[in-house]
Formats: C-alpha cells, structure tokens, sequence
C-alpha cells in the first residue's frame, strides 16, 4: 500500500500559482526549488506530517527539457488549479509492478538536499485522465519537515472520474479522506486552514 504525500496545483508562472493559493487558503507558500530533469520549479505548503501542497511551474529560466515536463505542463492553460496528487510507496517499483499502463518509469531525481524516485510517465500525462496519482519514493528526508507549520491539513480529496470503479481498484490506498466518484475528470480537495474549510 502507498500514503498520501501531496497535492499538485499546476500553474502557467510560478507567482501566479503561489499568490492564488495564498488568496484561497489564507496563508503563503514557501520557496521550494528547480528541478533541472524537467526545467521545472515550485513553492510549497505544510498540510501536516508527511504531507504538502505543491505548487508547480515551466521555469522560463532553463531551457525546455527534450521530452514531456510532468503533470502535463507543457500543455497547460488558464488559471492555477488542482491538477494532480501524489502517493508515497516504501517500494516504487513494487507499486509500479501492478500500477495501471502508463504510470511511469522509476527516475531517480534531487533537488538540493532532497533525494527521491519517481515515476515519471513518459509523455507526461497519468492513467485515468491525471486521475491516478503519481508515485513517489523518498530517500531520506521529506519536504514537509522542512516548512513552517501554517495549519493547514487536508480534509478530503474528491477524485472524478468516467470509470470511477476501475481507478478506484487500481489505487493502492486505504486513506478515508481518498474519495472516487463518476463524473468528468477532476479533483477537489478541502483543505482546514485557520481561517476555515477552503477548496481547492
């Protein structure tokens, strides 16, 4: 089985990102970093032990990577929004051993002091429409240690989609905050925050 580890709000700039979760939920993102596989970088938030919201962006800063950035960025339009979440394994290639097709490939990746492996699919979308989550394996220390405690947690994550029944199976997760339902592809998550229930 996999733990939940964080969410992914994908946005067009990474200021843009940060300050619309700051409106949302009440409080700031912390800088996070770039990560140089996927000319990537992000800010991030404390949901509470184990657990983080990352925002994340294209950094106009590096060059294109020559292959797909994750969670689909390449292709990303319009304002911040929720767009992926992600799960924690012990063991990455177990759980990618009865993952669906098109979960990704083991990769390993840092940035600074942080060390993990990835699955990381190879043109950049997951199974089930983004609706599979990613999975993650950490090597040694996780982000979340790392940031100031804002209060926030997560409440519930809603995870939408056609063939609800199929990704719900294919999920290795027993976390009752987890919900999968029918409908067009999408998450929503509540978040407690001090100033109240939010959603994202």
């Amino acid at each position: 089985m996999a733990a939940f580890d964080h969410l992914v709000i994908s946005a067009g700039a990474l200021g843009e990102g940060g300050a619309w979760v700051e409106a949302v939920l009440g409080v700031p993102t912390e800088p996070g970093g770039q990560h140089d596989l996927m000319a990537t970088h992000n800010r991030l938030l404390r949901l509470g032990e184990g657990e983080y919201l990352e925002v994340i962006a294209a950094d106009p800063s590096r060059p294109a990577p020559g292959h797909p950035r994750w969670f689909r960025l390449d292709r990303f339009t319009g304002a911040p929004r929720l767009t992926n979440w992600v799960l924690r394994a012990d063991d990455l290639d177990a759980a990618l051993a009865v993952a669906p097709e098109g979960a990704g490939r083991a990769t390993d990746l840092a940035r600074g002091a942080l060390r993990w492996r990835m699955a990381v699919p190879g043109d950049g979308c997951l199974p089930f429409d983004d609706g599979f989550p990613g999975l993650i394996q950490w090597q040694g220390a996780h982000p979340a240690a790392m940031l100031p405690d804002r209060g926030c947690r997560l409440v519930s994550l809603t995870v939408s989609h056609p063939e609800a029944g199929a990704l719900a199976r294919a999920l290795p997760l027993d976390d009752p905050r987890v919900t999968v339902v029918a409908g067009p592809p999408g998450l929503a998550a509540r978040i407690a925050t001090p100033g109240g229930e939010r959603l994202l």
